[in-house]
C-alpha cells in the first residue's frame, strides 16, 4: 500500500510539473514573433504535455484509483475525499484545456495575450494547496 501511495505521489508531482510550466511556455510563446523561436516552442509544449504532463497525469490516476477501489465504500462517505475527487476532476479538465490550447498553438490559431496565459498559470496552485490541505487535514465537515 505504501508503495502505490510513493507511485501516486510521484506521478502527481510529475503531473503538477506540466501543469505549472506549460502555461508559462504558453506566455513566451505568445511574446515570441520569430519562427525559430514559434517552432521551438511548439516543439518544447509538444514534447511537455504528451512526454510528461499526460502520463503523470494517467499514473496520477492509476495509483490513487489503486489506493481508493480497496477503501471505495469509506471514501465515498467522507467529505474531503468527495471534494478532491471533484477538484481531480477539474484538474483533468484544466488539463484537456491546456491540451485545447496546445493544438491552437500549433494550428496557429492563438487568440489569447499573455496576461490570459499569466493568469492561467495560477490556476494549479489553487488546485494543489486545496487538494494537499483537504489529504493532510481530512477535514470531516466542510
Amino acid at each position: 500500500m505504501l508503495w502505490l501511495k510513493a507511485l501516486h505521489v510521484i506521478f502527481m508531482v510529475t503531473w503538477f510539473s506540466g501543469l505549472f510550466y506549460l502555461p508559462r511556455l504558453y506566455v513566451y510563446h505568445t511574446l515570441s514573433h520569430d519562427t525559430i523561436s514559434i517552432d521551438r516552442f511548439k516543439i518544447m509544449e509538444r514534447k511537455l504535455f504528451f512526454g510528461i504532463m499526460t502520463p503523470g497525469a494517467i499514473f496520477t490516476i492509476v495509483f490513487g484509483i489503486a489506493l481508493f477501489i480497496p477503501h471505495a465504500s469509506l471514501y465515498l462517505h467522507l467529505p474531503w475525499m468527495i471534494l478532491k475527487l471533484i477538484l481531480v476532476g477539474l484538474l483533468v479538465i484544466y488539463h484537456i484545456y491546456l491540451g485545447k490550447l496546445l493544438f491552437d498553438f500549433k494550428h496557429g490559431r492563438n487568440t489569447h495575450g499573455h496576461v490570459f496565459y499569466r493568469i492561467l498559470n495560477e490556476v494549479p496552485v489553487l488546485f494543489l494547496a486545496l487538494i494537499i490541505f483537504l489529504v493532510i487535514l481530512k477535514p470531516m465537515v466542510l
